[in-house]
């Protein structure tokens, strides 16, 4: 995946199994991949498809197709054919349109303060300013405007999920008992699973007759890859899930994390092989293990580095712009190390947080602190102040007290047990809910080739 790409991919946190999103940036089409129907050279302007009150055009077809093919070929993945590929990104498109329609009707909405800092994270972790990432993107072949738009698309997606699906999830006590019990009792060796997978969905209130036709696909899938056929290659064309155009790769997942009817075929399994046609409320499963590695055995209790910290942070704000607050602080610093002051009695008076208590923060954990705070704080030596840090909130003086290895709370060790349990069940239930949104649509193709 481009790099640009798999930061706004993280920036999304798309988790589930299933529901990987795409964000799709036009490029220059593949040199020798022409759709079916199309001309190198003819301008594309039809209407492909109807999705409720919203259409999509063969041109948005024809530039979807492109960059998807770009992708696959820099990836060395197998391309289908060009008509299967076709089918299989409109239906792609359709459910984004789908969901899109849906969190306009809801009032989900992504304003432009917060897309510019969605953008800015982006750059952030591509190690680029806003500016060199927007040079970047053009150079691509991409206008920075349409760039934008897409990854307010995807924020308003994983919104939209949030509040239909991710906050509808309940984890009871009772099942964060069972969970941390059987994780006792388990074999003390664990794996993680390198998977891939291919879906024949059945739509919501299928007929015996739809169901049986799914079936009969998914066999015919299974038969291709019992005499060779290429997984990937096979998941790009036939597989109904979101991460078909990606030869179905699903990536590295703990067992105590996937469904149990998957877990268990699985664990069957050696490196390179397909499970037998699994049957999910969602429809027909083949999956391929493509790896497995061990876990570090697991710990009666496990230990992390904490800190002990204070800070003294100075926000910016209208009447104090950004080289005052460093300034000020600056002078602070100077005062603490020329022992003049001790620094929680400068956070008393100066501080904007914590200020009663001197600056003190307690004891952190890792993840606990924004990642600026966390990377000065981890880099100080007890007892010394840092230069000014700046972080979301403003700027920082921050000194470390001490440092700890603890264990893991029983807290903590619910919390993870509970992220998992609530990662298990957001695998099925984002997998439904897609294909409930797409099932309600109404969905017309003027293209009957795309059908």
């Amino acid at each position: 995946m481009h790099p640009i790409k798999l930061a706004v991919a993280l920036l999304c946190a798309s988790l589930a199994m299933p529901a990987l999103a795409q964000t799709a940036t036009p490029a220059a089409p593949s040199k020798g991949f022409t759709p079916p129907g199309q001309s190198a050279n003819t301008p594309i302007d039809a209407i492909a498809v109807i999705v409720n009150d919203d259409v999509i055009t063969q041109r948005e077809v024809a530039e979807r197709v492109a960059t998807i093919v770009a992708r696959m070929q820099q990836q060395k993945l197998a391309l289908p054919d060009p008509a299967d590929l076709r089918r299989q990104i409109v239906e792609r498109m359709i459910v984004e349109r789908a969901q899109l329609q849906l969190a306009r009707e809801m009032g989900v909405r992504v304003d432009d303060n917060m897309l510019d800092r969605a953008i800015g994270r982006i750059a952030e972790q591509q190690k680029m300013t806003v500016q060199q990432l927007r040079n970047q993107m053009e150079k691509e072949g991409t206008t920075f405007a349409s760039f934008r738009e897409e990854i307010r698309e995807e924020i308003v997606m994983q919104r939209l999920r949030e509040y239909e699906v991710d906050n509808k999830i309940n984890i009871a006590e009772a099942e964060v008992d069972n969970f941390i019990a059987a994780e006792k009792a388990a074999a003390a060796e664990q794996f993680e699973l390198n998977i891939s997978q291919i879906m024949v969905r059945i739509p919501e209130n299928a007929t015996p007759e739809v169901i049986a036709q799914r079936q009969k696909r998914a066999e015919e899938v299974a038969r291709q890859l019992r005499t060779g056929a290429d997984f990937a290659k096979m998941a790009a064309t036939y597989s109904d899930a979101t991460d078909a155009l990606q030869g179905g790769v699903v990536g590295w997942r703990p067992s105590s994390q996937l469904p149990p009817l998957f877990a268990d075929a699985l664990g069957k399994l050696r490196p390179g092989q397909v499970t037998p046609i699994i049957r999910s409320a969602a429809g027909f499963h083949l999956l391929k293990l493509t790896d497995k590695r061990s876990l570090a055995d697991a710990q009666a209790a496990e230990t992390v580095q904490q800190t002990h910290v204070r800070h003294i942070l100075l926000k910016v704000t209208p009447t104090q712009n950004a080289a005052e607050v460093k300034r000020k602080l600056l002078e602070l610093k100077q005062r603490i190390d020329n022992k003049a002051a001790k620094f929680d009695e400068l956070a008393r008076v100066h501080s904007q947080d914590s200020a009663a208590k001197g600056g003190d923060l307690g004891w952190l954990a890792p993840g606990d602190a924004l990642p600026e705070f966390e990377r000065a704080m981890d880099a100080l030596k007890p007892g010394v102040v840092s230069e000014p840090i700046e972080t979301a909130f403003g700027y920082h003086l921050i000194e470390v007290l001490e440092r700890k290895a603890d264990d893991v709370s029983k807290e903590k060790q619910r919390a993870a047990a509970r992220n998992a349990l609530r990662e298990r069940k957001l695998v099925e239930a984002v997998e439904d809910w897609q294909r409930q949104v797409r099932d309600r649509a109404y969905v017309e193709f003027r293209d009957e080739s795309l059908k």
